[in-house]
């Protein structure tokens, strides 16, 4: 396990004091880093004369089409961590393994859920910047935490549990690379 997965389950296995401040941490980070993308996005647009023309309706066509799925499965995922006791926070995770529901069909509904919200709200900004390089970065750094911190913090945590729940359910798309 490389030394930033054992720091995150060393966190989320105590009871330390600074797990409170890790948590508004983590809170400020990932919402910081939503707001910055957003923000940031108009503003490269113009600099950079990039344009996405797209039509009012077809925007909130397709828009409609990424909230209905996304919206659902963030506020379900968010509202699974907390009945159990935990937060959507790695430091303060819930205690044991999620499998049912959405989560017996993906194993990162939320990180899908905020990828289809996001994309929805690039495509209501009709933002090239947002669509074409944020998104994917974002997606990128999501696969990377989950590859070499998440996965490696739940396999010590639930050990052989976690391994068979990877092997039978998918990372993203139900139905697609059942296997990590």
């Amino acid at each position: 396990m490389n030394r930033l997965a054992e720091f995150v389950y060393t966190v989320a296995t105590s009871a330390n004091r600074q797990k409170t401040a890790l948590i508004v941490f983590g809170i400020f980070l990932w919402y910081g880093g939503v707001a910055i993308m957003i923000g940031l996005s108009p503003l490269l647009d113009n600099l950079f004369h990039f344009n996405v023309d797209i039509s009012l309706t077809i925007r909130l066509v397709i828009a409609a089409v990424l909230f209905v799925p996304g919206v659902p499965m963030v506020v379900w995922s968010i509202t699974q961590c907390f009945r159990s006791q935990g937060t959507p926070v790695p430091f303060k995770p819930p205690p044991g393994l999620m499998t049912t529901g959405i989560y017996g069909v993906i194993r990162n509904p939320m990180h899908v859920g905020w990828t289809l919200v996001l994309y929805g709200v690039a495509v209501l900004m009709h933002s090239f910047t947002l669509l074409f390089i944020f998104m994917p970065l974002f997606i990128l750094v999501h696969w990377l935490y989950i590859k070499q911190i998440e996965e490696k913090e739940l396999e010590k945590k639930f050990g052989q549990a976690y391994l068979e729940y990877k092997q039978k359910v998918p990372m993203w798309l139900p139905g697609i690379n059942k296997r990590k």
